[in-house]
């Protein structure tokens, strides 16, 4: 199969990238990685899931990850802060974020499988999580847009890989909690678990895509 993106194209039967029909040289795992980050666009990649794959019954560093990802992104002239193609998720992991000649894989299997569509319901509101980072907080351009002054600008934010969602607190000044309890790190989200961003409570759902689902808020 070929995928076109920017002036790249990779070829995974021929196991080559090219630029502009010119093959460019990148490492076997550096191929890999980007074969993985492809198969899953737009939604980020825990950093466990590929080192599993590049790395399977062996432990490493998130080091050499990062330096892989470094070696992929020199290869397709990518700025780590202004991404084209891969995109970091601070302790999280990375997604591909640019745009191909093909619909994503979840995409085109869409009408074949039942999916997961992951909710936020905030007073009389209910906010669709799309794959990728979701960010909440009192910034504007949150996708979870919460005008309270006990909520950060940047107060937390949700990763959506999958159907699975994990929460995790951005450093804000009063804290999130799951179930009551304070968070520390990220936390893998349950269907119906309670949240509290500041003193703003909202409730996380998880729908089947099979299920005639109420209408959701765009943001």
């Amino acid at each position: 199969m070929r995928i076109s993106f920017g002036e790249f194209t990779l070829d995974t039967e021929s196991r080559e990238l090219f630029r502009d029909g010119q093959a460019v040289h990148i490492s076997p795992k550096a191929f890999l990685l980007l074969e993985a980050l492809l198969e899953r666009r737009p939604a980020a990649v825990p950093k466990s899931v590929l080192k599993d794959r590049l790395w399977p019954s062996s432990h490493v560093s998130e080091a050499s990850l990062a330096s892989l990802v470094a070696e992929l992104r020199s290869a397709l002239t990518d700025d780590a802060r202004e991404p084209r193609f891969i995109r970091t998720v601070h302790t999280y992991g990375y997604s591909f974020c640019g745009t191909t000649d093909a619909p994503p894989p979840a995409a085109a299997a869409s009408g074949r499988r039942d999916e997961r569509i992951c909710r936020l319901v905030w007073r009389d509101r209910e906010i669709t999580l799309a794959d990728g980072e979701n960010l909440l907080g009192r910034d504007r351009q949150a996708v979870v847009w919460i005008d309270s002054a006990t909520v950060s600008r940047r107060h937390a934010r949700i990763v959506v890989t999958d159907g699975e969602a994990v929460i995790e607190d951005l450093g804000s000044r009063n804290g999130t909690s799951v179930g009551g309890e304070k968070i520390q790190g990220p936390v893998r989200l349950a269907d119906g678990d309670r949240l509290r961003l500041g003193a703003a409570t909202m409730t996380f759902r998880v729908f089947r895509s099979s299920e005639t689902l109420p209408d959701a808020d765009s943001r």
